[in-house]
């Protein structure tokens, strides 16, 4: 009898499949191509936010500059009110009347002045920027060059409405009663709404009227020796 030849059952290693890993699927080559592409991409993503960051930073900066110059303005305002209010006579005559101040330039020498006189070349002086000056620089009657306590091209309006006078206990007009309207001007970085029209302390002086700004209050000084 012919012997039958035995052949050799192989191992469970040898009927293992080969491991993924070791050998790379046509898709995982495919895609290590796009390794560089991809850094690319995410690159320019990167720098997109940077961009967008920094205009953000900038726009936040003018919208600070903005607010601070409204606070000058404020404070400003509120200044010229305490004047007329501790110089009510002359206030009442009409000394504070029609005054336009400030707009830059050198200081103006207040020496000699009394009463309204005195408290107009004051507030022209603050407008000017007198409570601040720049480094290395200086401030005075010579030159305004370095005067930057205040806002860019900070402008001071009084104006009164002689059509709101009071009257007397027989209807007499009270002359001097009437409401002053205190304003302050200046110049702002990026373009808003206009003022309106009513308001034409600083118009026509900052280019355009998008790029001027006010705030304005009123103030009525009243005749206590009336009947």
């Amino acid at each position: 009898m012919t012997p039958i030849a035995m052949t050799p059952f192989p191992s469970r290693a040898a009927r293992r499949p080969p491991h993924p890993a070791r050998l790379p699927s046509p898709r995982h080559r495919a895609a290590a191509g796009y390794s560089m592409i991809e850094v690319l991409v995410s690159l320019v993503i990167l720098l997109l936010g940077l961009l967008g960051l920094i205009g953000l930073q900038a726009k936040a900066h003018n919208a600070e500059i903005e607010s601070y110059q409204r606070a000058q303005a404020i404070v400003l305002l509120q200044d010229m009110f305490d004047r007329m209010n501790a110089n009510r006579n002359d206030a009442y005559n009409l000394a504070y009347s029609d005054a336009v101040v400030g707009g830059g330039g050198a200081l103006t020498n207040c020496a000699g002045r009394t009463g309204a006189a005195f408290d107009l070349c004051e507030w022209d002086n603050l407008l000017k920027g007198a409570t601040e000056v720049s480094a290395s620089g200086s401030c005075s009657s010579a030159s305004g060059a370095n005067c930057v306590g205040a806002m860019i091209g900070a402008r001071g309006c009084i104006v009164y409405d002689a059509t709101t006078e009071l009257t007397d206990s027989a209807g007499t007009g009270l002359p001097g009663t009437g409401v002053y309207t205190v304003s302050v001007a200046w110049q702002g970085f990026a373009p808003v709404a206009s003022p309106p029209a009513t308001l034409t302390c600083g118009s026509g002086a900052y280019g355009s009227e998008s790029r001027r700004r006010i705030v304005s209050s009123t103030i009525r000084i009243a005749a206590l020796g009336a009947s």
